[in-house]
């Protein structure tokens, strides 16, 4: 199989040279995944609404490639502020509490102020997984 690119159609992503998501046989990277709305082009000032559109956000993408969230296998988790991470963590243990991937959360700046977080996902489709 060869590698196949998903887009969102995010400006960040012609802006950056990247895809939302890349397919490389039973793989899927998906990448940085911030609060923003892209059919709007808005992002929610509140930590826990910006979490819930990057996972629909995620969701969209992993569906596009053919996958979904009990594919995860890794998470990664990026917050502006580590006084979010409780109103975060509830969040994520919702949508990943059956799945159970690996997950590491960074504390670090993001590249625009309004962004509170960012989520990256690498998953394995199951029809891949042998």
């Amino acid at each position: 199989m060869t590698r196949r690119l998903i887009s969102s159609g995010s400006r960040f992503e012609e802006l950056a040279g990247y895809s939302r998501a890349v397919v490389d046989g039973g793989w899927v990277f998906v990448s940085g995944t911030t609060g923003f709305d892209y059919a709007s082009g808005s992002i929610s000032d509140d930590v826990e609404e910006q979490t819930e559109q990057a996972f629909r956000n995620i969701k969209d993408a992993l569906e596009e490639a053919g996958a979904s969230l009990a594919d995860v296998l890794r998470v990664r988790v990026y917050l502006a502020d580590a006084a979010d991470f409780d109103r975060v963590a509830p969040i994520l243990g919702r949508h990943f509490r059956d799945i159970r991937p690996a997950n590491t959360t960074i504390i670090c700046p993001l590249v625009d102020r309004r962004m509170k977080v960012e989520i990256e996902v690498t998953a394995r489709r199951q029809d891949a997984a042998s």
